[in-house]
């Protein structure tokens, strides 16, 4: 079990990490991330450290080296069994070692182990990765630093041991982080926004294409850092083409140019007004202990779970009539609503929405693999596309065996995958999304989950893309590798990412040309792009890199695929790629060792783990995590603590333990609460209308109704014209309310109102205008008949 309350005599240890400065470039859509942390021994012993650190689940780690005193090591990458064996060996001998590899579990946990460090001296580790930025709903490139690294639940019988977590309040973290961007593009930059306080951003030109930013002076490591970059006119297709590396072999992929190709699909206006009215609409809801955590710290009120639960009311809401649904929630087990899906009616919409609104974050671990099976094994409906979406504060151990599920299933679904809070693992999010062939968001912060989850709808209601196939034209002396996965899925608006390999010589005016194809509602479709050949000056080995991260990542998961079976040799071909080009596998890791320090370090050698800090130190989280813990069959593996970023783990402080203590007994592994349950704050008058509206897209004229427009039930009544339908009546003072005072949260409800508009045109009801006209004066607003759509 993890070691929850033993953090006093971590308190009082000095602990070797002193500081950590993070510089962040970012060239258009890709980043290079530079990490220096900053180690000095103040023991009188010799130490070895270990720091355990989240990292982007798509990062291509390129650079590990290490300065003590004056003495610069560069280290290598080798094949990970190699690599541990040199460190053992370097650490027996009395020579300094580092280490950096990757979790088995998971891409996007790094632990880094600080061997044999003198007394009284000082090592300077630095790390740098590049990384895609991910383009949000509303067009911002999102660039996160991880500053949280959430307990990993480690379902029983999984394969592989984790590693012990240390945490300790935040305001107790013994070092510090200092964080710089520099932003540049072809394109000017609007602006930069964070969750984070930073400094003004300063524009380093009059064109604005280049400026810089920082971290405000007194950040508290409670959170990830998160940047949200927006450029004027961003959804431009481009080409990069970056020459090779002249010191590698013609014919290689770190010795040939590559292209990394940025599409961002158009489609006809005409298609995407008709949304689908059918489908097969699967949520699945995370009711772990750790969704009862506060979505930020500064509203303590709103619990993931509360969001989630007000985002369900919204989906079920704004579902087509015709289409069928159910709602799966899990924890250390799983639940449905109904055995199998059901045809959406007013009915099944009624009996799912009383179970949602009781839902809490009381099912134990994270537990996600057997649910996905579960609703994997259900029969599809014919003429009923299955969409899958999942939501998940994404603390799961053996994420790489959830993605390869969803990819082996990926032929009979599109997956939507949410990450809830922080510390959201990147690489479970993102990796299901990718090979489900559906789209990843993230709500951290004071994101609202609601406008995120009706975009990604959207989505899923437009019409699915078939057929798709990318072909090249290019001069006849080049020849093309491609890198990345073939595409999946494209969606209106939403970039795609294309990595090639050219081999061979061609002309500096020499040009080429990539054509996506496909077939969008049955009208067969193309966006193509004409682009130079001739290298990009400045980039360095940036696309290349990331190219290699594409091809290793598809190579890793056919081994796993292939695992048992004759597998070709594909982790020889990891191994090779990732050596060749010095980005980071699962089947390897970077080593480097000091053969310079002339005077072998005598005495024993101390461990330490350096401590992260906790989040969220109140009651109700904290409950929500013991029940976590309290399940039998379910404690998480151990883990242990790090941050490339200062990672912030989820979990107890002393006070926590004490609060604890006080609130809740342990009997047959289940937490009891003493306490009182907290107010439940007022009902957010949106979601209160909302809440009214039937499945059909109508509301009913009644007191409830009137309540939430504001009004009494006598003047609703009154200000009726004397023929027109009473449904009709309630229905556009409902959309008349949501047009005239809630247009700020329009993405939260256009697609609910479009059903209603649906419905009105429908009825073909006389008295229409009569209605809007009144309704105005009723409700003090202005809204013209064509705003509501009729």
């Amino acid at each position: 079990m993890m070691n929850r309350c033993g953090l006093l005599t971590l308190q009082k240890e000095p602990v070797p990490l002193k500081s950590i400065e993070v510089e962040l470039e970012v060239r258009d859509h890709v980043a290079t991330v530079v990490s220096t942390l900053n180690y000095e021994n103040k023991e009188d012993k010799p130490l070895e450290a270990v720091f355990v650190f989240p990292l982007p689940g798509d990062a291509a780690v390129c650079h590990f080296s290490a300065k003590i005193g004056q003495t610069q090591i560069v280290a290598e990458v080798k094949e990970k069994q190699k690599a541990r064996e040199e460190y053992d060996d370097a650490l027996s001998s009395g020579q300094q070692a580092f280490l950096l590899e990757e979790s088995d579990q998971s891409p996007d946990i790094f632990s880094l182990s600080v061997g044999s460090l003198p007394p009284g001296e000082s090592a300077s580790i630095r790390l740098e990765y590049v990384t895609e930025l991910a383009v949000q709903a509303d067009g911002g490139l999102r660039f996160c630093l991880p500053g949280v690294l959430n307990p990993r639940y480690q379902p029983p019988g999984s394969e592989g041991a984790g590693v012990q977590v240390t945490s300790v309040p935040a305001s107790l973290v013994p070092y510090s982080l200092s964080f710089s961007a520099r932003v540049s593009s072809p394109r000017p930059i609007s602006k930069v926004e964070s969750n984070c306080s930073l400094d003004p951003l300063q524009y380093l030109n009059t064109d604005q294409t280049q400026a810089t930013v920082k971290l405000a002076a007194g950040h508290k490591f409670d959170r990830d850092v998160e940047l949200l970059i927006y450029y004027k006119d961003a959804h431009q297709p481009t080409a990069v083409v970056e020459a090779g590396q002249a010191s590698a072999e013609p014919g290689s992929l770190m010795g040939d140019a590559v292209v990394m190709v940025s599409l961002y699909p158009e489609f006809p206006q005409s298609v995407m007004s008709s949304m689908a009215s059918c489908g097969e609409f699967v949520f699945l809801m995370d009711r772990s202990g750790s969704m009862g955590c506060p979505m930020t710290n500064s509203k303590q009120q709103e619990t993931r779970i509360s969001s989630a639960r007000d985002t369900l009311l919204l989906l079920l809401k704004s579902l087509p009539m015709g289409c069928y649904f159910n709602i799966y929630s899990f924890g250390s087990g799983y639940e449905h609503i109904f055995p199998k899906s059901v045809e959406y009616s007013q009915q099944t919409m009624e009996e799912a929405l009383k179970t949602v609104e009781q839902m809490q974050a009381n099912l134990g671990g994270t537990e996600i693999l057997q649910p996905l099976k579960h609703i994997y094994s259900q029969p599809c409906i014919p003429s009923q596309p299955r969409q899958l979406f999942v939501f998940t504060d994404g603390e799961v151990g053996n994420t790489k065996e959830v993605i390869d599920l969803v990819k082996t299933n990926s032929g009979s679904h599109r997956c939507f995958s949410f990450g809830i809070g922080e510390g959201a693992s990147s690489a479970l999010i993102s990796g299901m999304a990718k090979e489900g062939g559906g789209h990843a968001q993230f709500i951290t912060g004071t994101d609202r989950m609601q406008p995120k989850v009706m975009q990604s709808l959207r989505f899923a209601l437009q019409p699915a893309v078939v057929d798709i196939s990318v072909t090249w034209d290019l001069p006849k002396e080049v020849s093309v590798t491609v890198l990345s996965p073939p595409i999946t899925a494209l969606f209106q608006g939403q970039r795609s990412l294309i990595y090639a390999q050219l081999t061979g010589q061609s002309s500096e005016a020499a040009e080429g040309c990539v054509t996506v194809k496909y077939s969008l509602a049955g009208h067969p479709s193309e966006n193509q792009l004409h682009f130079s050949l001739r290298p990009a000056e400045d980039t360095g080995l940036t696309v290349h890199r990331l190219g290699a991260r594409a091809l290793i990542r598809s190579l890793e998961m056919q081994e796993r695929e292939n695992r048992g079976q004759q597998d070709g040799g594909v982790k020889e071909k990891v191994v090779k790629l990732s050596v060749q080009s010095g980005v980071s596998s699962s089947f390897t890791a970077f080593i480097a060792v000091n053969k310079d320090n002339s005077e072998m370090i005598q005495g024993p050698l101390v461990r330490r783990n350096i401590p992260t800090p906790g989040v969220f130190g109140m009651a109700q989280c904290s409950a929500g995590f013991m029940r976590k813990m309290a399940r039998p069959m379910c404690a998480p593996v151990p883990m242990m603590c790090m941050a490339a970023a200062p990672s912030a783990i989820m979990c107890d402080s002393v006070a926590m333990c004490d609060t604890i203590t006080q609130r809740s007994s342990f009997g047959g592994g289940v937490l009891h609460d003493i306490a009182a349950a907290p107010e439940q704050p007022p009902r957010d008058p949106l979601l209160h209308l909302v809440s009214l509206q039937g499945a059909s897209g109508c509301w009913l004229l009644d007191p409830a109704l009137a309540t939430a427009l504001g009004k009494t039930n006598e003047e609703v009544e009154k200000s009726k014209p004397e023929k027109a339908n009473s449904e009709v009546w309630a229905t556009i003072l409902a959309l008349l309310w949501l047009h005239g005072f809630k247009m700020d949260a329009k993405d939260e409800w256009e697609l609910l109102a479009m059903k209603a508009a649906s419905w009105l045109r429908a009825q073909n009801a006389p008295y229409v205008t009569e209605c809007v006209d009144a309704g105005n004066v009723l409700l003090g607003c202005s809204v013209k008949k064509e705003a509501l759509g009729l």
